[in-house]
């Protein structure tokens, strides 16, 4: 039995004392994250967002197998975001889609969470009408044609049932009790409303596909009005991603008990406490990549050159060569050995010390040490 074939449900119940220890410190962590961040300064606050946002839609995204371009889903933030970015990337209109869910989520949080909200994003994660070569009802709810919704893993023959959602006649009953429950004023703590929001979407399962996206966008939403700001300095979804074993048990776990959801609410303010130490690095990058501007601020760079350093300075994996130079910037070898000679000798790149077939380069450590 699951929990929303219970006679009480969605009468959701938790240890208020034992969750609200967890609550407060979660809180007040929040807090302190807010104010380093005002401490930064307008241009730093901008990168560390912009470099927050796209780590949530790719993670979200990967989160479903669905593996997206992080210069696109960047490029495509800042460009609607009317940030100061240049070299911006051209994005796909799957890619623009995810990025304008979230950012409506963050951006638009006061407003109320409606049907027509809910089908707009919808639509805006499927522009073809489609799940991969499978056609889906887009911008509307599922209507279970094909048999009930079901999450299943295995091989085909070898399926393994993990949760079946509530048949599709209910939909027109759950889904407006949800959105009350979620737009009424009420004393529940915005941070605790993301936890409770975010199982109660997903147990109803509204769409052939997307459920998971769109209630990590509507958890993200509710997060926002706790801090009623549309900009976040951290990532839930990178931190669920990286517990993604652990957040799917939970989940299972939950559907299939009682109402009574303390474990669940404890994982998720476990999870967003965790997705704090995150925010850190975020910071520690964005810090990094502003003494490094600044070092060199004498410094002419060229489009490909700079659109290389960005790579290096968010973590660039492998060792940077000049064929994956050409390759990256999309010029000749003979271009590419100019770019790099040219910083070489500017005291930006260094050679690697020597090993395999091809010279290798890495940036130059004298711009950290000027911290």
């Amino acid at each position: 039995m699951y929990i929303h074939e219970l006679s009480d449900w969605p009468g959701f119940k938790w240890d208020h004392e034992g969750v609200s220890a967890a609550l407060a410190a979660v809180r007040h962590r929040q807090g302190r994250l807010l104010g380093r961040m005002e401490g930064l300064g307008f241009r730093l606050r901008e990168e560390a967002f912009l470099d927050t946002l796209t780590q949530d839609i790719l993670k979200s995204s990967e989160i479903e197998g669905d593996i997206l371009d992080s210069d696109q889903v960047r490029s495509s933030i800042a460009r609607r975001l009317g940030l100061d970015m240049g070299g911006l990337t051209p994005a796909d209109r799957h890619v623009e889609g995810v990025v304008e869910m979230m950012l409506d989520a963050t951006q638009n949080y006061q407003q109320a969470l409606t049907e027509e909200r809910l089908f707009g994003w919808h639509a805006a994660l499927f522009p073809t009408g489609r799940s991969g070569m499978q056609r889906i009802r887009v911008g509307d709810w599922r209507d279970d044609a094909s048999g009930p919704m079901q999450v299943v893993s295995g091989p085909i023959g070898k399926k393994r049932v993990h949760y079946q959602a509530p048949a599709t006649e209910r939909l027109p009953v759950e889904m407006p009790q949800f959105l009350a429950w979620f737009n009424a004023p009420d004393s529940t703590d915005p941070v605790l409303k993301a936890a409770l929001a975010h199982l109660w979407f997903v147990t109803i399962h509204p769409f052939d596909d997307g459920n998971g996206r769109i209630a990590r966008a509507i958890a993200n939403l509710s997060l926002a009005r706790s801090e009623d700001s549309p900009k976040r300095f951290y990532s839930m979804s990178a931190q669920i991603q990286s517990e993604r074993s652990d957040y799917y048990e939970i989940l299972e776990q939950t559907q299939k008990g009682t109402l009574e959801i303390t474990l669940w609410v404890q994982w998720f303010l476990g999870c967003l406490d965790r997705a704090f130490d995150g925010a850190e690095v975020t910071l520690r990058t964005v810090l990094r990549k502003a003494r490094f501007w600044d070092v060199h601020a004498r410094v002419s760079f060229n489009d490909r050159q700079r659109k290389v350093i960005i790579k290096l300075l968010d973590g660039f994996e492998g060792k940077l060569t000049s064929s994956k130079w050409a390759k990256l910037t999309q010029c000749s070898q003979d271009t590419a050995n100019r770019d790099i000679n040219d910083l070489v000798q500017t005291g930006v790149l260094a050679k690697d010390a020597a090993g395999g077939r091809s010279t290798s380069y890495s940036l130059t450590e004298s711009f950290d040490k000027t911290a």
